[in-house]
């Protein structure tokens, strides 16, 4: 009886200790190639990296860590770089929270000849938005709020947070419909995509940590979705339109990743029947 609970027990701690071990882990790149049907002839493609829910704490994630992984995301030469929120870090067990301008710095860092643009995620807004604010446009990327840019060939939108009731779909849509060319959406939670009817054919999106923890037979113990797993993970058609929704790179509530790993993603935008 003893070693049984004996061995329990040790395989309680080894799956703990494997799940801290994940949250350190180099961040998975995902690629993918969407082809979008209205993109201009003759322009090249667009490599678009997507980044996500980064949590900016200590241990796990401090900013010398993702001053690091700004260096993979550079390596790779996307042409746009898109930052879709939750910035800060707020894991009650953390040893330590930066400032929003500790946050911002190695983000500054980031090359992309087309830019690099931001939303702002629910744990941002509800710890000082304005402040996370100020400090990414002071480190020179602009955060789109229901809001659009015209990007090279690209019309891009940046939808506010769902959560947080910050997210203006109609405006998003106004301001979308007043530039030309292909359009390319991205936002906190991807739980706003029931809500744009049948704009925006590309939807990029985080928010869910791909579940966090997901365990086998059981599934993600919870995604942080309205819509559970609809959204849960990765590159998904949904209702004939392209969602994308990276995993992120920190962790809430818990310090810990399990069937989950951290990931970024490079998505290659370009015409539908090239190759």
């Amino acid at each position: 009886m003893f070693r049984l609970l004996g061995l329990v027990l040790l395989v309680i701690v080894a799956l703990i200790g494997w799940s801290y071990a994940n949250i350190l882990a180099d961040p998975t790149v995902h690629g993918i190639r969407i082809g979008m049907t209205d993109w201009p002839r003759g322009a090249p493609p667009v490599r678009v990296a997507l980044i996500s829910d980064i949590h900016v704490q200590g241990p796990d994630m401090p900013p010398e860590r993702v001053a690091r992984i700004v260096e993979s995301v550079n390596a790779q030469k996307p042409d746009l770089v898109l930052l879709a929120g939750d910035f800060i870090g707020d894991r009650k067990l953390a040893t330590r929270y930066y400032s929003q301008a500790e946050i911002a710095a190695p983000l500054a860092k980031l090359k992309a000849p087309l830019g690099v643009y931001a939303v702002l995620g629910n744990h941002d807004h509800w710890h000082g938005g304005p402040a996370m604010r100020k400090a990414l446009e002071g480190a020179g990327i602009p955060v789109l709020s229901n809001a659009a840019r015209r990007v090279g060939v690209l019309t891009l939108v940046g939808i506010d947070d769902y959560h947080s009731r910050h997210a203006d779909v109609p405006a998003s849509i106004r301001a979308a419909d007043a530039l030309p060319g292909p359009t390319l959406a991205f936002t906190h939670s991807p739980d706003v995509v029931p809500k744009l009817g049948r704009h925006f054919a590309i939807v990029m999106a985080g928010h869910t940590h791909c579940g966090q923890i997901v365990l086998p037979l059981y599934g993600a113990l919870e995604t942080g979705s309205n819509y559970g797993d609809r959204f849960r993970c990765g590159a998904i058609r949904d209702q004939g339109r392209a969602v994308v929704v990276s995993g992120g790179l920190g962790t809430s509530v818990l310090p810990f990743r399990f069937g989950a790993p951290p990931d970024w993603w490079l998505v290659t935008l370009g015409a539908a029947d090239s190759r």
